[in-house]
């Protein structure tokens, strides 16, 4: 029982089977790839910001160890420090910041 038409409909068939598992394959590896950059980049990311917070919270200790205190002050945080010393620290840790983010950007793309 040799039939062309029989053989051709096996072979088609095998070829369709073979090559949609094939497909799926990769499509699965692509996926996997896909998440586990994803994963990557987030935890990137989470230890990026953890940096982060942990040098705000040394400089944030180390400027209020190294802080002057009024000898008239007697409670924590009644002493006026300069204002507009302050307010231009921050806008530049801010700008550092943003930069830094920015650098941070332009890396993972």
């Amino acid at each position: 029982m040799s039939n062309p038409m029989v053989r051709a409909f096996f072979l088609g068939r095998a070829l369709a089977s073979t090559v949609g598992e094939q497909v799926e394959r990769t499509v699965t590896d692509a996926l996997s790839s896909l998440g586990q950059f994803d994963a990557e980049q987030r935890e990137t990311l989470r230890q990026f910001a953890d940096e982060v917070i942990a040098r705000a919270d040394h400089d944030e200790a180390e400027a209020l160890q190294n802080r002057p205190t009024s000898p008239g002050a007697t409670a924590a945080g009644s002493a006026q420090p300069d204002l507009q010393a302050t307010i231009d620290t921050l806008r530049a840790e801010i700008a550092q910041v943003r930069a830094s983010l920015q650098q941070y950007r332009a890396a993972s793309n």
